[in-house]
């Protein structure tokens, strides 16, 4: 089993800064891929942020973040960060960190929700304008 945990959300105002954590433990060899997803109140959960251990820490954005922030591996395949800044009240969401054994293959991204294996219970980030 895989164990992920997510820490860091917190309250800013526009234009401001977070930084979300992540750690995965337990049985880890299997996972090459690492992303953040959040889910604002009444939609989907979307992917924002993932990084690929098979790709040599390639990573992916969603277009709506990209610029902005930013997604980092410390301590091998055990904890990985998104740095998000000039945040905007549209940030506004749960965010959740997942982890899969793979989300990337020769370039061609595929962060989905069914393509997960392991999950956090999410962290909470506002946004105010």
């Amino acid at each position: 089993q895989v164990q992920v945990v997510e820490s860091g959300g917190g309250s800013v105002q526009a234009g401001g800064s977070l930084r979300l954590s992540c750690t995965v433990s337990g049985y880890t060899s299997n996972i090459n891929c690492l992303a953040w997803f959040r889910q604002a109140p009444g939609q989907e959960r979307e992917g924002v942020a993932a990084i690929s251990f098979r790709g040599g820490g390639r990573a992916w954005f969603v277009d709506s973040v990209k610029g902005r922030f930013t997604i980092s591996q410390r301590n091998g395949r055990s904890a990985v960060y998104l740095q998000m800044n000039r945040l905007k009240p549209e940030d506004t969401a749960m965010y959740y960190c997942a982890a899969a054994r793979t989300c990337e293959n020769g370039g061609g991204w595929y962060v989905n929700v069914a393509g997960m294996d392991y999950w956090g219970k999410g962290t909470l980030v506002n946004i105010s304008s």
